[in-house]
Order: structure tokens, then sequence, then C-alpha cells
């Protein structure tokens, strides 16, 4: 019997070990997540299952701790496809990071991080919708929906974990497929929302399964006929050169980065180039980028929901000018005066939410990068903004 088969039998198969730990299955947790409207499962070795409800973690004291063999019996319950087992199991022995998906039918699908903490392993779990929200419905600016009519260039949907990234992609990637008729590739990792075929061909691939990383399954899918292409995320300066070259070449390309404002964005990937290489990438930048999305989830003031506060840019002929000059912290004005082109700044977002009852001043300004700047809209001083 090999080493794997024993860890296998020894632990994974030990049924015995769930004895003390009736109350938790998997399957049982999640389905009550689900129906309290979390986002987020959080399995921590020896302590008890914890949500994020609203962005607040809500630790659910009605279970037992949950042990760390109850938490490796469960990622071997879930494991999405018994051809894998094998595989899964090693990566259980030499990773202490690796993601997969899981589904429910008629409950979810989740998202699976497999992490270690103080040696032991656990989970976190990104609950994913079957069926992705509409751009209204998700509340994000109308001006979003324009984005499915663009033919080429690189579209990148930004904000911390968290911040609802995925379910923006999604609403795109939905109504791309309902009103176009045109071949998406996604290269994820892992796989979250699954889209059936409608106008559109949806190819989604899995890194790790489908295609070995992101840079490879861009480069790949140049060659499959594609007119969308959605990369899961830009982690690393190959990646990125993949999605320019796939924009550039006239190709859409969906994508997301951690940063907070449009001008953080552009900083972020020119700095990701050495300094002799900026220059030509600011030109590629200029050619290839056509809208930046930044986001935020805000707690509302009734604590029963969040709504997105936005920044939104898009590359003008004076954007691109400016980009292409190297007077990136220029564009701020620019989208501050941008109503014409539809953009809005994250302090216009927020003090909109203000007005509309959604959120209180401190909220605001404690997720304002601007924060003088919003003071002086509830001041109604700047640009003539009014309190009446």
């Amino acid at each position: 019997m090999s080493r794997i088969d024993v860890y296998y039998y020894g632990i994974l198969g030990d049924i015995n070990h769930m004895a003390k730990n009736k109350e938790f299955t998997i399957d049982k947790l999640l389905t009550e997540a689900v129906k309290k409207g979390a986002s987020d499962v959080h399995l921590i070795a020896d302590q008890v299952p914890v949500l994020r409800i609203n962005g607040e973690v809500v630790r659910l004291n009605d279970y037992d701790p949950v042990p760390e063999d109850a938490i490796i019996y469960a990622l071997k319950e879930i494991v999405p496809d018994p051809k894998t087992t094998r595989t899964f199991i090693t990566k259980l022995e030499s990773s202490n990071d690796f993601d997969f998906s899981y589904e429910i039918k008629g409950v979810s699908r989740f998202r699976v991080n497999v992490c270690s903490r103080m040696y032991k392993k656990g989970m976190v779990i990104r609950i994913i919708p079957f069926e992705p929200s509409t751009i209204s419905e998700l509340h994000l600016p109308p001006a979003i929906e324009s984005f499915a009519d663009y033919t080429h260039g690189l579209i990148l949907i930004t904000g911390p974990t968290g911040s609802g990234k995925s379910s923006t992609i999604a609403a795109l990637i939905d109504l791309i497929n309902k009103t176009q008729k045109k071949h998406i590739v996604s290269i994820e990792d892992p796989i979250e929302y699954v889209f059936e075929d409608k106008e559109c061909i949806v190819s989604q691939r899995q890194v790790g399964f489908d295609t070995e990383n992101f840079q490879t399954g861009v480069k790949y899918a140049l060659r499959q006929d594609p007119d969308v292409i959605f990369i899961g995320e830009i982690r690393d300066i190959e990646t990125l050169d993949a999605a320019l070259n796939a924009a550039e070449t006239g190709h859409l390309v969906v994508s997301t980065l951690h940063t907070n404002d449009s001008v953080q964005t552009i900083n972020r990937i020119t700095n990701m180039y050495e300094p002799e290489q900026r220059k030509y990438l600011r030109q590629k930048l200029a050619f290839c980028m056509r809208a930046t999305l930044s986001q935020k989830l805000i707690p509302t003031i009734d604590g029963k929901s969040r709504r997105p506060a936005c920044e939104l840019l898009v590359f003008t002929p004076t954007i691109q000018d400016l980009i292409m000059k190297d007077e990136i912290e220029s564009i701020y004005e620019l989208v501050k005066a941008g109503s014409f082109d539809k953009m809005i700044t994250l302090n216009s977002s927020l003090y909109q939410l203000y007005k509309a009852g959604y959120i209180d001043q401190e909220t605001a300004l404690n997720n304002s990068n601007r924060k003088n700047e919003l003071n002086q809209m509830f001041r109604g001083i700047y640009y003539g903004v009014s309190n009446d």
C-alpha cells in the first residue's frame, strides 16, 4: 500500500472520526450558509464554523468546534471529480494552498480555497449563485452595459477581495451571452459561474486541468477563434503581456486586478515593468485599454445588504494622451469632469449612496481614498454640490 493510500484510508476514510462531531456535515453547513445569505464560509480547525454576512463575520455557536480530521474528511467529500481524487490527495499532502469548485444541486455553487493555519488544514468557501445577477440587480452604473458592445480592447474590473468583481464580470459575460453571437473563452482558477450557451458559445477552461496557467491559456485561446477572452486574474507580468497582446490583436479581453481606483490601476500596471520598458508600455495601454471599473461593497445603514461604490474610467482620446505623456495623476481630474462619458469617481458614487439614504457620512468617509474632497461634497461646496 502506497503512502497516499495509507493517507487516504487512515485519515480521509475513517468515518469514526466524525463520531464526536455528528452535527457537522459540509453540505448541511453550506446549505445553511446559502439560506442565511452569507457570502463566505470559514472552516478553521478546532473552531466553530464562521460565516460572512453583509461583510461581517458571524460565528455559528450552535455547532461544535470542528477538528482538523473532520475538515480533511469534508474535503474528500467535495472533491469535484472522482477521477481527480488521487491528484487531490497528492495536493493535500504537498500544498497548503489550492482552489477548486463544488456544487450542491438545487442549492448553489462554491469556490473552495484550501489553506493551512498554524500547521492545520482549513477552508474558505465563497458562495457562487447558479445564475449571475444582472448589472441592474447589482446596482452597478448602467454605463457598464455598453462594455458588451465593445469589439476589442482590455477592460479591467478592480477592487479588494470580496468587492464583487466576480459578480460584475459574470453579469457582463451573461449580457454578452444573451445579446451577441460570439465565442467567449474564459480562463479561470477555479471556474466559478457556469454559463450555458445562449446566443454565444462559452468555453470555460480551468487552470491546472484544462490549461497549464493563465499565460498559456490566453496564448492558446487565440487559436480557438475567440471574440471575448475572460482571464480570471492578472497575477504577473506574463499574464498581463498575454492580455495586452490579445487586446491588441482585435479581441475583447476582460480581467481583474486588486487595485482601489483608476489611477492606482494604471500605476500598478506600469510599475510591473522595468523603467526602460514603460514608455512603450504606456503607448500600448493607451491603444489597448477601453475602461476600468473599481468597486467596493459598502454595508447599508439597516445592516441588511451592501451596495457597490464604483469608480468608472473610460479611455477617451484625452485620457490616452495623458497616459502616453506619463501624466497619469492628472487622469483623476478628468474622471471628475467626465459625466459626458458616464465616468464617475468613487467619491461621487459614495456621495450618491449617502444622498439616497443607503449609507451615512461616517461609512462614506471610511471608504473614501480622498476624504477631504468628500467632506467638501458633504458641505455642498464642491463642484456646486448641494445638500438640499
